[in-house]
């Protein structure tokens, strides 16, 4: 078979291991998966009592425009229902976008590292994928700026970033916005946006009437803990809006996920709760690596990611094999890294003793 040749050298997208199959190779009754940035507490008990009492045919086929969810989302950002678009989690819409815009004659500016989607996709449309090193873990965007030329068609923010959890304060971001030309198409990804506490983050939707240029991508499946359900949404002008919906597959986000979604965003006090909870957790680890000498990157995620001054998979398969499963900065391109999700004060508390253990052997060897 012809497929296309950017395929041939191309490895899919590879999940951490899954709770079951650690059990299984180490024998363990009890793991603890900090891995994916999922929420510890699960998702409001809003959901469960939704999904209990729906009773539709599972022979139906769901509503695709999505049209109760996308009215109370449109409500709850104060933006206009024709300014959403759903999918199959925010990574269908990276393809989306990537499949209407990219080709072979055109690029797209990234940071290195990011969020690994961006560059994947940008691959299979056998387009230009330029890279522009972090600094100090967040974006360079006057480097980003420089690497935009007339071929230019996708621009990928992720902010916060992922796997640093560095942000781009809204002075910068507007900076940067300003001085994009108008047929690029800024991506600024969001998935991590609820649990930001900075004072100076952006507060992008009310950036998109003057930059028609810019789609916000955000998700369920980070802190309303939807993760299994799939659900993610752009916002972005309307123009923006029509011109990728056919690309969208039909039905692509299915009647329990958006019921599931429109519940769970029905219960701020939930997200409330749990963006405190995950602030402690980092402090927690803050704490932790200031005593030990530990560099790592201050977070606005639900995530931390830990310079070891060591290899990345060394320290992620010693935890491993003590009922911990992380994710090893070797992949995300911080090889002497360890990338954690903050779990609940307890399960954080446990990793950290699992690390100190870690310290120790690795002080006592060398």
């Amino acid at each position: 078979m012809k497929w296309k040749k950017q395929l041939l050298n191309l490895k899919p997208y590879q999940p951490g291991k899954s709770i079951e199959e650690v059990k299984k190779q180490y024998g363990l009754s009890d793991i603890v998966k900090l891995a994916s940035n999922e929420n510890p507490f699960g998702s409001s008990n809003r959901v469960v009592e939704e999904l209990r009492s729906r009773t539709s045919r599972h022979s139906v086929y769901p509503d695709g425009y999505a049209a109760n969810l996308r009215a109370k989302l449109a409500g709850h950002l104060s933006v206009k229902p024709e300014q959403i678009i759903f999918g199959n989690g925010s990574d269908e819409i990276i393809q989306m976008i990537a499949r209407g815009l990219l080709s072979p004659y055109t690029n797209s500016v990234m940071a290195a590292p990011t969020f690994p989607q961006y560059k994947h996709n940008s691959v299979i449309e056998g387009s230009e994928a330029r890279e522009v090193p972090l600094k100090d873990g967040a974006h360079d965007l006057e480097g980003m700026l420089a690497a935009i030329d007339g071929n230019t068609a996708v621009v990928w923010l992720c902010s916060p970033n992922n796997p640093t959890g560095i942000y781009i304060n809204n002075e910068d971001l507007i900076s940067f916005l300003s001085r994009v030309p108008d047929d690029v198409l800024v991506v600024l990804d969001e998935a991590y946006y609820e649990y930001v506490e900075a004072d100076d983050f952006h507060e992008s939707t009310d950036l998109l009437q003057k930059y028609k240029n810019l789609i916000i991508l955000r998700t369920f499946s980070k802190i309303y803990g939807l993760a299994s359900f799939r659900v993610g949404y752009g916002i972005a002008h309307e123009e923006t809006i029509a011109a990728l919906e056919p690309v969208r597959e039909p039905f692509n986000v299915n009647s329990l996920a958006q019921a599931a979604a429109a519940a769970a965003l029905g219960d701020q006090e939930f997200i409330q709760w749990c963006k405190q909870e995950n602030r402690a957790g980092l402090e927690q680890f803050y704490q932790f690596c200031d005593e030990y000498g530990l560099d790592y990157y201050p977070s606005q995620g639900n995530f931390i990611l830990i310079d070891f001054a060591a290899d990345g998979q060394e320290v992620f398969q010693f935890l491993l094999e003590r009922g911990y499963i992380v994710r090893s900065g070797k992949a995300l391109g911080f090889p002497a890294c360890v990338r954690i999700t903050i779990g609940t004060r307890e399960q954080n508390a446990g990793i950290i003793e699992k690390i100190k253990e870690y310290l120790q052997v690795s002080a006592a060897i060398s």
